[in-house]
């Protein structure tokens, strides 16, 4: 017999069936990855400033990023789904248990007075009992109040070392925190890496590892004096210059101290188990030795130089910056752009062709740029050689029309495409990166036109302290007024822009501090291909040798006031004019005594004075030396010898080759050893409409705002504390209401780590909801009730068996529970060895919902209320064993829930673990692994599903007027639902012989009688079916209690609409161009989809058949 309808309905219905299938979808799609935009043609391309890579911060092939993009549309369709199943996970199956459950979480959230915490900070808390209002329901509030300051005065996150001081023989699992920076609070980003890294530290130091994560935050130089020079201004109008280099330092330091505070502050509420008394600084006296340490090491080798090359400049923070922040605004055509500094909006996208004269002739050469104001520094014109049409202009001079006396040399270079455009190139060798090379190559000259506050300068004639943009429009008034303006065009381009200030970035020419580069990236490259570092997922290790194949040499240097001033300085000869470009009179030292006798051994007795150069280091660079300088390096300390390389680097794919890739090469030149042995890359937070977390769109989140709640207007005012423009600020309230139109709800840490976890799936990047971390809160109470109802069965005095081991009294039930149980262990333990987070959730939270809730502790309560005196100890023991290790197994994930239950636990005898925290994770029992009783349980499983689907889909859950089974009480009548199960093997029938009382416990009140049929006897008439397996059938005796004619209408109408979705389903999937467009996970999910319509095409057809036969019985 078919499978009935009602099968499908049942699995629908089921919300955390539907969870565990999609998270198990969600763990197999793979990341792509993507990087961030190249630059248009000729439109101030970013030239390697301190990115290292020769194509700006396009980190990513195109090919990778179709890829990305392919990955990112599996992963929000598959998100999108698990959000429905997360939202629903904990809802009871009765509008009554529903209604029940959202009035105690009223309680909880809304009546409840404001809790006080009694215990004394760091003292272990004071239990109270659950009757108090504040813990008859899970409140997170109460739950994770004053277990994090106990954990940390007991030292519970320091790593353990043997009794000599070595690590232990489980071994080591070190992890150093990537240093947020200290611009502000922490966002959902951070929470994520951290919940990721916490999972593994707590894992591993439940496997019995010495285990270290090691907390400190970055200095984020052109980030933080951003943020702080704009507070200045805001709040005094006052810019640094204002306050002095001294003054100004000294304020950002009073920053940095209340962020810092802030963020460490974060880190205890969100459960991070980091080890305090460790925490660095990348500007602490520790790490300032380390950074001038390299940079000295590195400059005597000849590895740091100085030279005066292209730079990305911002003319607003008047700094060179990282390409990691330069962000390539991409345009399609024409648009108006608000640029910092200008009233009016400037025009992008468009290329404009004018023409210069031929020294000497009536004749023209026509060129084409989109930045019309860098033709002020043209010193030249490039033609292909092998173009006919300027073959006799090789050679010959171009006249520039508003610098008199300038002339540009027409060049021949197989660099121009002679078949685009018009096939001469305008050449400005000091503005753009391409051009320098030209230039270098021709020997052409070099003239600057800029400021660094972004006017014209001395070399523009009479567009001198012009602003650059102004001079974009009169330029070409004047250029139509000479008769040499030909024409404008839209033009697709690229706009780099400063991340920080929103203005466009200038490529100008500085002498800065270079490091070379190639040799290192090889080193690092070798030691991914040979092992020594694994690189997850795949996608980001492709990035990172594509980006190491392609490097730069690095720009150090930055003109900033808040970061390492360079330990270099330059030798000023008295009586002569001093070129701070030549690298010949830099002199580094770890002191200025040092640099002052490097300097007298090469000058002799000539006079001079030290000038230190008043330039910051990238952050990058101190950030590079994190996994060692952490460590205490260059000091040869303990920690270092013990500690050295870390276990793990977890990190977004975003920087991978900003700090990762200079970590490991900085690691391998200065320490001989790679700095770790893994890199595990997750995705990007995205918000619920999958655009990247900004704050000026409102949708940055501050994870204390998830774990207590947060009012929609408190969310508004947090958009006034920071530097928004009053027009971002009106989008970002825009989208605050739509997306939280009542607020945030209380969610707790748990539920969030828990969700973020989940959300971790290796594919494309996260689109974030707050209703799933919400749904993952009523998974922390189904935790909660389910601890409760176990302490609450245990009798007074309870001692647990010493071990969980079996008895041989255990029940069917038992036995499964306890094979479920070791079978989860094992898997958890897989998946996060394996580094497949969100595959962890799904066991653990299969483990937990479908298995212990939702079937032991059911079955559980009939044999404890109604069992003999040793079923009910078996069965409770097995319950304690089966909770214990539930709460154990979770509480990598959720710590502060886990901890509050397992305390109020009896331990077993002998057990003297004061914490869970340092409690022995679960591991595969082979005694627990019990096949055979699985198998027979699972039958008893899909016939109590099969009674629930039918009666369920028939409404006849309630009891109500039937005959009972004639073996049961002929020909008598009595209030309940007759059910028939046939049995097609003996082991079968064996199994359902003896758990016939855990069957109708299983399924329900409504069950009046079951009556046990062969293999040879007649299908019961009266009756619809649910086929359970090959071995057993479940039918429900439904004739004169139901309307047969209106349930075959409604199969009918139902068979229609299925038999539309499956031939939409089938066109979809034969379509060629679908096909292509989607990649391999999302086509499975569309492959199940199609399985699934027809199997209930087949079932809907055999539930009209079975109601047919009905009418004629």
């Amino acid at each position: 017999m078919a499978t009935d309808l009602a099968s499908k309905k049942e699995n629908q219905g089921k919300s955390s069936l539907a969870a565990t299938d999609i998270k198990e979808a969600l763990m197999d799609a793979t990341n792509t990855g993507t990087g961030l935009n190249t630059t248009g043609h000729d439109a101030g391309s970013q030239i390697g400033t301190g990115g290292t890579e020769n194509t700006g911060n396009d980190v990513r092939s195109k090919r990778e990023q179709r890829e990305r993009k392919k990955a990112e549309r599996q992963s929000r369709f598959l998100q999108k789904d698990a959000a429905k199943a997360s939202f629903a996970i904990a809802e009871p199956s009765s509008k009554r248990k529903e209604n029940k459950a959202k009035a105690t979480e009223k309680v909880v959230e809304e009546e409840l007075p404001e809790y006080v915490e009694s215990t004394p900070a760091g003292e272990k808390k004071h239990l109270k009992p659950f009757n108090d209002p504040h813990y008859k329901a899970y409140n997170p509030i109460a739950v994770e109040s004053a277990w994090y300051a106990w954990w940390e005065k007991e030292g519970f996150f320091k790593p353990d070392f043997t009794t000599d001081g070595e690590v232990k023989p489980e071994g080591s699992f070190v992890i150093v925190e990537p240093p947020p920076n200290v611009t502000g609070v922490l966002h959902i980003g951070h929470a994520l890496a951290n919940s990721l890294q916490d999972l593994l530290i707590r894992w591993n130091r439940m496997q019995g590892k010495t285990t270290l994560w090691l907390p400190g935050c970055d200095h984020a130089g052109i980030s933080t004096q951003s943020v702080v020079e704009n507070t200045l201004w805001r709040k005094e109008k006052k810019t640094r210059h204002d306050l002095g280099r001294q003054t100004f330092i000294s304020t950002v330091w009073e920053w940095k101290e209340e962020y810092h505070k802030k963020i460490n502050n974060t880190l205890r509420k969100t459960g991070c188990s980091f080890d305090w008394t460790r925490e660095a600084f990348t500007m602490d006296a520790q790490r300032a030795k380390a950074v001038t340490e390299t940079f000295v090491t590195l400059h005597e080798e000849g590895i740091i130089y100085r030279a005066n090359r292209l730079v990305n400049w911002c003319t607003q923070l008047r700094t060179a910056l990282s390409n990691l922040e330069v962000v390539n605004k991409e345009l399609s055509g024409r648009t108006l752009l608000d640029i910092p500094g200008y009233d009016k909006k400037v025009e992008f996208g468009v290329i404009i062709h004018f023409k210069y004269e031929i020294e000497g002739t009536n004749e023209t050469i026509e060129v084409a740029t989109t930045r019309i104001e860098t033709m002020l520094g043209d010193t030249g014109i490039a033609v292909h050689p092998e173009d006919e049409r300027y073959k006799l202009l090789i050679g010959r001079n171009a006249v520039h029309p508003f610098i008199q006396g300038r002339k540009m040399p027409i060049v021949a270079d197989a660099y121009v495409e002679k078949d685009f455009g018009t096939g001469a190139v305008k050449i400005t060798p000091a503005h753009d990166p391409n051009d320098f090379e030209l230039g270098k190559r021709h020997n052409l000259e070099f003239i600057s036109i800029f400021t660094d506050d972004g006017l014209m300068n001395g070399n523009t004639g009479i567009y001198q302290g012009q602003k650059r943009f102004d001079v974009r429009y009169t330029i070409q008034d004047d250029l139509k007024k000479l008769g040499l303006y030909v024409d404008k065009k839209d033009n697709p381009m690229n706009v780099p822009l400063c991340e920080k200030s929103k203005d466009v970035i200038e490529p100008l020419i500085k002498p800065q501090w270079w490091m070379k580069m190639r040799e290192l990236a090889d080193q690092a490259m070798k030691v991914v291909n040979d092992g020594d570092i694994v690189i997850r997922p795949e996608a980001s290790e492709k990035s990172y040798f594509r980006w190491m194949k392609g490097i730069n040499d690095w720009c150090l240097s930055r003109q900033l006031w808040w970061g390492h001033q360079i330990p270099c300085y330059h030798a000023q000869i008295e009586g002569k004019q001093n070129d701070e470009t030549n690298d010949d009179l830099w002199f580094s030292g770890r002191t200025e005594e040092e640099a002052r006798s490097k300097a007298e051994k090469v000058l002799g007795g000539t006079k001079f004075t030290l000038k230190q150069d008043e330039d910051v280091l990238d952050t990058w660079f101190s950030s590079g030396l994190w996994p060692f300088s952490t460590l205490d390096w260059p000091e040869q300390t303990s920690d270092l010898a013990k500690l050295y390389p870390t276990s793990l680097l977890e990190t977004g794919w975003d920087i991978l080759p900003f700090w990762v890739a200079r970590m490991i090469m900085l690691g391998i030149k200065m320490t001989g050893k790679v700095p770790f042995s893994e890199v595990y890359c997750h995705s990007l937070v995205r918000d619920s409409d999958y655009r990247k977390m900004s704050k000026s769109l409102g949708n940055v989140i501050d994870p204390l705002d998830i774990v207590s709640g947060v009012s929609l207007q408190a969310l508004h005012d947090k958009l006034y504390m920071g530097n928004l423009h009053p027009n971002e600020i009106e989008k970002a309230t825009k989208y605050q209401k739509t997306a939280f139109p009542d607020g945030i709800p209380q969610c707790g840490t748990d539920a969030l780590r828990f969700a973020l976890i989940g959300y971790t799936t290796g594919g494309g990047d996260i689109a974030f909801d707050i209703k799933v971390i919400h749904g993952y809160r009523k998974f922390c109470n189904k935790i909660y009730q389910a601890t409760k109802y176990t302490l609450g069965s245990l009798q007074s005095g309870f001692i647990p068996r010493t071990t969980g081991a079996r008895t041989g009294k255990e029940s069917l039930a038992e036995k499964w529970i306890l094979h479920k149980l070791t079978h989860a262990a094992k898997g958890i333990n897989k998946a996060l060895t394996d580094r497949e987070f969100a595959r962890s959730t799904t066991i653990v939270y299969q483990y937990w919902y479908n298995y212990l809730c939702d079937v032991y502790i059911e079955n559980s309560k009939a044999i404890i209320r109604d069992g003999t005196e040793e079923e009910k100890r078996s069965a409770i023991d097995t319950l304690y064993t089966a909770l214990d290790s539930a709460l154990t197994m979770i509480h990598p994930f959720m710590p502060f829930v886990t901890e509050e239950l397992w305390q109020r636990l009896p331990r077993r005898p002998g057990d003297n673990t004061p914490s869970i925290v340092l409690a022995k994770y679960p591991q595969f029992d082979t005694e627990l692994d019990d096949s055979k009783a699985e198998t027979a349980y699972e039958l008893v499983l899909g016939v109590s599903k099969g009674i629930r689907s039918l009666m369920a889909e028939y409404s006849l859950k309630d009891k109500a007027k039937g005959r009972h089974a004639e073996s049961a009480n002929q020909g008598k009548y009595a209030n309940g639902n007759i059910v028939y199960i046939q049995i097609h093997s003996p082991a079968a029938a064996n199994t359902v012989t003896a758990e016939t009382s855990s069957i109708r416990s299983l399924s329900g009140k409504g069950v009046a009688a079951i009556s046990i049929l062969s293999s040879k006897d007649a299908r019961p008439a009266g009756c619809v079916a649910f086929t359970v397996s090959s071995e057993a059938i479940v039918y429900l005796h439904v004739k004169d209690r139901v309307d047969i004619d209106g349930e075959i209408d409604k199969a009918n109408k139902k068979l229609e609409r299925t038999k539309l979705g499956l031939d939409k389903q089938k066109k979809m999937m034969n379509d060629p161009k679908h096909r292509e467009k989607i990649g391999k996970e999302l086509k499975r999910a569309k492959r199940q989809k199609l399985s699934d319509l027809e199997t209930e095409l087949a079932a809907m057809e055999e539930t009209i058949k079975q109601f047919e036969r009905l009418k004629v019985e």
